[in-house]
């Protein structure tokens, strides 16, 4: 019997993945594209969105617009996932359409030819308990913080948002949003706002 060699596509692209939580002031997701530019990422895409999120619009264009033999670079773990079972099913979609994931610097887990070293995958799965465990440590730390503020008498939280107070920024592109013309994801980025941010702004305008 001969044996069958997976051959890879003439043709392969390769991805860069950038997420914040948020696109306010506070986060700067530019520092995360330059980086992946100097790595060799030919089609960047941008998420505002919180790590261990049940949905991230953009990943998931991502791994469905990959083909065999592409790659996918991002600068951490915790930019991919903050939660060990989405990082779980990335890894099973990166093994099961052939791809390359780079974590900068780091790790690399090479599925193009067939199934990843076992070592790097355990490796990845491992990387992937941490950064869950950081983010859990964060909000509680937050947490913490923020009843011992309330303890001092400090108000806590942003002041409410009305239709008055709505930025221009947003009311620009809030029609485009409402007759579908763009997602709510695009309207965030448009705006420079996070997702949360731009809920709490729709909400205020439908009442």
């Amino acid at each position: 019997m001969k044996s069958v060699t997976k051959t890879r596509p003439a043709i392969s692209v390769t991805h860069g993945y950038a997420r914040c939580s948020t696109n306010e002031e506070k986060q700067d997701i530019d520092r995360q594209t330059r980086e992946l530019k100097k790595q060799g990422a030919e089609k960047i895409w941008l998420e505002f969105e919180h790590g261990d999120a049940a949905s991230k619009e953009q990943q998931a264009l991502m791994l469905d617009a990959a083909s065999p033999g592409d790659t996918i670079i991002t600068l951490e773990v915790s930019r991919l996932a903050r939660s060990t079972k989405q990082l779980c099913e990335i890894i099973d979609i990166i093994r099961d359409k052939h791809l390359r994931l780079i974590i900068v610097g780091s790790i690399i887990m090479d599925c193009r030819d067939g199934c990843p070293d076992p070592m790097t995958e355990a490796f990845l799965q491992i990387a992937g308990v941490f950064s869950q465990l950081e983010l859990s440590m964060i909000r509680a730390r937050v947490k913490s913080g923020m009843a011992n503020a309330k303890a001092k008498g400090k108000r806590i939280g942003r002041p409410p948002v009305s239709a008055d107070n709505v930025p221009a920024s947003f009311l620009r592109y809030y029609p485009r949003y409402q007759n579908g013309s763009i997602s709510l994801t695009e309207l965030s980025r448009l705006a420079q706002i996070s997702r949360p941010t731009a809920y709490r702004y729709i909400s205020a305008l439908k009442n």
